[in-house]
């Protein structure tokens, strides 16, 4: 019988027009050359042979002959015993199956048919251009022609698109303890009939203990799909929001308190709340002058690349001087500090 073209496609005897559809849309795009160019040869065989069993057994003329005669009946050399002259009843008038003559339609027809494009030759540009088109294997684009003597195998320049950067606020607190945000995006894609769809997908953004502002965080094409064009990618930069106590310089903590002049010469206690909730309690026996820092090792932001170290908890202070000192005042002063 020759081929078997019901095998070839992997459908059963029976199978209708949708089965037959399905079959070949499925094989087509698995065999297509331009997606097998380490075994090109054998893909454009295998692809010519898939084509030329589903215009076979799509066309109820063809199947009929095939189905009573095989493809060397269809094909103009019916078996011996087949019949002579006027014994075909699958003809008007009684012609004999040698009279229909079988002219394949090429591959890359019946790929067009169905795909809205063609891998194949025959589609080529005005002066001899070769035109590409979006193809259903990915983000690949091939021109249209493929294999074979004389053919050509360029391919068009892809373009990226230029990154799509967002600002994303992070709390301080965040920042020290390291959270997770989900940030909800919207985009196109195309399927592999060019079609646009609207999209919406939840991206995860594991935000580390001691990232600083500027942190870049890149999803790599996430963009929107358009033809002849790689999506951009989408990067999101850590950005600091401000806190009511607390600066960062690099990965130390700064902060200020206001204390009154006897404090600062008398002595005083810093209380503090730290960004992970514990409560510290900070006495401070030196004289406070106006340039004085308290530094506490080990209390500032993690560093990035160790976050069991951190940097320091550095205590500036605002020293409230009086407006006005009294006589008695004065005079107390000048006793207790004069030498």
């Amino acid at each position: 019988m020759g081929v078997d073209y019901y095998k070839v496609l992997g459908v059963d005897r029976g199978a209708g027009d949708d089965d037959l559809k399905k079959a070949y849309r499925k094989l087509a795009m698995r065999w297509h050359p331009d997606k097998n160019s380490t075994n090109k040869k054998e893909a454009e065989a295998k692809f010519k042979q898939i084509s030329e069993a589903y215009e076979v057994l799509s066309d109820p003329q063809k199947r009929t002959i095939y189905d009573q005669l095989g493809e060397e009946g269809l094909k103009g050399q019916p078996p011996p015993g087949a019949g002579g002259p006027g014994a075909s009843p699958f003809f008007p008038g009684g012609a004999h199956p040698t009279s229909f003559h079988f002219n394949p339609r090429s591959a890359d027809d019946i790929f067009k048919e169905f795909f809205g494009f063609s891998g194949m030759g025959g589609m080529g540009g005005m002066r001899g251009e070769p035109v590409f088109q979006r193809s259903m294997f990915g983000n690949e684009y091939f021109p249209s022609r493929y294999g074979g003597e004389g053919s050509t195998s360029m391919q068009q320049p892809v373009h990226k698109a230029a990154p799509i950067e967002n600002r994303l606020p992070v709390s301080l607190a965040d920042l020290y303890k390291g959270v997770t945000k989900k940030m909800k995006i919207s985009r196109e894609t195309m399927d592999a009939y060019g079609r646009v769809s609207h999209v919406e997908e939840i991206l995860t953004i594991d935000v580390k203990p001691g990232w600083k502002k500027g942190t870049k965080i890149t999803f790599p094409e996430k963009g929107n799909e358009a033809p002849n064009m790689k999506p951009a990618d989408i990067v999101f930069i850590i950005d600091e929001k401000p806190h009511d106590i607390f600066t960062r310089d690099g990965n130390d903590l700064v902060m200020t308190e206001k204390i009154s002049l006897v404090e600062a010469l008398t002595g005083y206690t810093a209380r503090v709340t730290t960004l992970d909730g514990r409560s510290l309690s900070l006495p401070i026996n030196s004289i406070i002058h106006p340039n004085y820092e308290e530094v506490i090792p080990g209390e500032g932001m993690p560093i990035p690349k160790d976050p069991t170290k951190k940097g320091n908890l550095r205590i500036k202070f605002n020293i409230k001087f009086p407006s006005r000192l009294t006589s008695d005042q004065k005079t107390g002063i000048k006793r207790l500090l004069g030498s």
